[in-house]
């Protein structure tokens, strides 16, 4: 098992690395030149520039039993097609029940956005939202020990 993090500005990183480390997983992020890190317990990928280049990249090198962390739900889709768990940073786990869902409303607001129509962006990360997410990555953790 893997865990990949499309870590273009993702805030969960960090927490990814701690908790892998806990379990002797491996990191990898995979992030464009304008948003490249490194942090010590992963490795690095960085992508060329552009849109979805490092989605692309993470969709090719995900696999059965890997973690995909990602708020994209085009990649969440392949990485689940693919055999891969797929988990948001605010712990929302992607799943063949909720997928299409999820796809359709971001096909919707971005036909809305083209016709001029205003949507309202993402809303501001919470507390909550870090220790959903933690609580998840530890569930998922903690199932593949089984």
């Amino acid at each position: 098992m893997t865990i990949y993090v499309d870590a273009d500005a993702c805030p969960v990183t960090d927490t990814v690395i701690v908790e892998a480390g806990k379990n002797d997983i491996p990191v990898i992020l995979v992030c464009d030149p304008a948003h490249e890190m490194r942090r010590e317990g992963a490795r690095t990928i960085v992508v060329e520039q552009g849109g979805d280049s490092a989605d692309y990249r993470i969709a090719n090198l995900a696999g059965h039993g890997d973690i995909v962390v990602t708020q994209d739900y085009g990649l969440a889709a392949i990485a689940l097609a693919r055999g891969a768990r797929a988990l948001s940073q605010n712990g929302l786990v992607y799943s063949g029940a909720n997928i299409d869902a999820l796809l359709f409303s971001r096909h919707a607001a971005a036909k809305n956005r083209r016709s001029g129509i205003r949507t309202k962006g993402p809303s501001k990360r919470t507390k909550a939202d870090d220790a959903r997410f933690l609580a998840t990555l530890r569930k998922m953790l903690k199932e593949r020990q089984k």
